[in-house]
């Protein structure tokens, strides 16, 4: 299942402040409009650092290029050496 694109996200969560910014506006609730224009903003900070955070973990790494070529004797030898270091 791939993940909802980032702007689909962001619009919906524009989509449920607007409307109840709406309704505040209607009932002339000068400081409910206040209140969500405020939270709106936190959430929608919030919401792109759990973006930022999905897209990292779902990309997958790149491997380094000095990995790459590396013989396993060479790769138990780094072994030995990181072992011998605790």
């Amino acid at each position: 299942m791939s993940p909802r694109p980032r702007q689909q996200i962001l619009d919906n969560l524009e989509s449920v402040y607007r409307e109840a910014y709406e309704r505040a506006k209607t009932a002339k609730d000068d400081r409910r409009m206040v209140d969500l224009d405020a939270a709106y903003q936190r959430e929608q900070l919030l919401l792109e650092v759990l973006l930022d955070i999905r897209d990292a973990v779902s990309t997958p790494a790149k491997p380094k290029q000095s990995d790459a070529g590396t013989s396993p004797m060479a790769a138990l030898d780094t072994i030995r050496r990181i072992t011998k270091l605790r």
